[in-house]
């Protein structure tokens, strides 16, 4: 009878134990599900990969070290279901590695109606991705427009000059950067995709 007791409660600790390790394992599990967007995010402002932007603070430069300026254009957008336009004050910069620019940038509710938006961004081509670096930028950030209310906000950025060392891409003489306003909710853009009709494409202002 002791035997059989023994057997049982040994049992019984190796089912608790099992379903232990199997809840620890879902968990760590959940965990990493969780934590990937933040993860890859990060990822990819830290190494610029898929065109995304590096952030830093304004570099150091000396008029000896002047490089072949890059043209960077700029190109907006605004998701259909959002009411405003935007635009940059100006279509495109010469930027000079090494060297900061800054350009503003205005939107407009055109609704009738107050609203939130947030502007997401990359740069093109992908590889050029890693060589511009954002000083200061309005992307991410989540704005409130009244019903006719417009604002203006800057970027200010510079291109890394080691860019005109890259043995693919450094000759290569422009860069685009893409902005698309999206409507926001909790401080984050709202995806349209299951909303927009094939048939009509989102409305752009490109330059």
């Amino acid at each position: 009878m002791t035997d059989s007791s023994d057997r049982q409660s040994q049992a019984a600790r190796g089912v608790r134990r099992t379903v232990a390790a199997c809840a620890g394992v879902v968990l760590a599990m959940g965990g990493l599900a969780l934590a990937s967007a933040p993860l890859y995010d990060m990822f990819c402002k830290a190494t610029g990969f898929n065109g995304t932007p590096l952030v830093g603070a304004a570099p150091t430069i000396t008029d000896g070290e002047a490089l072949a300026p890059v043209t960077v254009r700029f190109d907006t957008n605004v998701a259909k279901n959002l009411s405003w336009r935007f635009r940059p004050e100006q279509a495109s910069v010469e930027a000079v590695p090494g060297r900061t620019a800054t350009v503003f940038f205005k939107v407009t509710n055109t609704g009738s109606e107050p609203s939130k938006g947030i502007a997401v961004f990359n740069v093109q081509p992908d590889l050029m991705g890693p060589y511009f670096v954002k000083v200061q930028c309005f992307c991410f950030e989540e704005h409130t427009l009244q019903p006719g209310e417009s604002a203006e906000f800057p970027l200010v950025f510079y291109v890394d000059p080691a860019l005109r060392k890259d043995p693919d891409i450094g000759t290569l003489p422009e860069m685009t950067l893409s902005y698309t306003y999206f409507p926001s909710k909790n401080g984050a853009p709202v995806a349209e995709a299951a909303k927009m009709d094939p048939a009509k494409p989102t409305k752009t202002t490109n330059f």
